[in-house]
């Protein structure tokens, strides 16, 4: 193994996954669940930004720095969980490009509950990583997105109505869950609270 002289990190990056995913769960989870703005093709395009960039950008981003961050320099190996971190935030930004890509453009949802077999076993293994790691707030976290997947696979494939709101209730829920863990990662890393997370 060669030696990159590079030492442990406290500052991981992963608040910025957090707010980006809880920024565009509000916006997408309130629009489905309160049903406002109406749903309309400016409002589509609207939410497919945010969907792109909150959930898309800034959660791709924090999987590629804590992959980089793991394999190229090692500054977070110490925290071995960080890697389903990785693969989770690349994955679902990844997932959020497509999506808002899909929104956007105005083309068929049905897919998304193929897409959305993937994405609720990607957030189950979550489930199972952090769990035994031991770290309550984010196998919570995990619970929340498989939940929302879930509902994704009959909303979309059977057109399930009632489906959507379901989801942005979830998402709604979520987002909040998302804002917490945003401050309790900031609260700690950069005044040492030591908040549930």
């Amino acid at each position: 193994m060669l030696a990159t002289g590079f030492v442990q990190s406290p500052f991981v990056p992963i608040a910025i996954g957090f707010f980006g995913l809880g920024t565009c769960y509000f916006v997408w989870g309130g629009q489905a669940l309160l049903g406002t703005p109406k749903t309309s093709p400016d409002v589509s395009r609207a939410l497919s930004i945010w969907g792109i960039w909150m959930g898309g950008f800034m959660q791709f981003i924090t999987g590629v720095y804590l992959m980089v961050g793991l394999s190229w320099f090692g500054v977070y190996t110490h925290q071995a969980p960080l890697y389903m971190a990785a693969v989770a935030f690349t994955s679902y930004g990844v997932h959020w490009f497509a999506i808002g890509w899909r929104r956007y453009i105005g083309a068929n949802d049905e897919v998304d509950g193929y897409m959305a077999l993937a994405f609720l076993a990607v957030s189950i293994l979550g489930v199972l990583v952090f769990h035994q790691a031991g770290d309550v707030p984010v196998t919570i976290l995990f619970a929340l997105l498989a939940l929302i997947y879930l509902l994704e696979i009959p909303t979309r494939l059977a057109s399930w109505t009632a489906g959507v709101r379901a989801i942005g209730f979830v998402q709604f829920i979520t987002a909040i869950w998302l804002m917490y863990l945003t401050y309790g990662v900031v609260m700690d890393v950069a005044l040492t609270q030591h908040w549930w997370i």
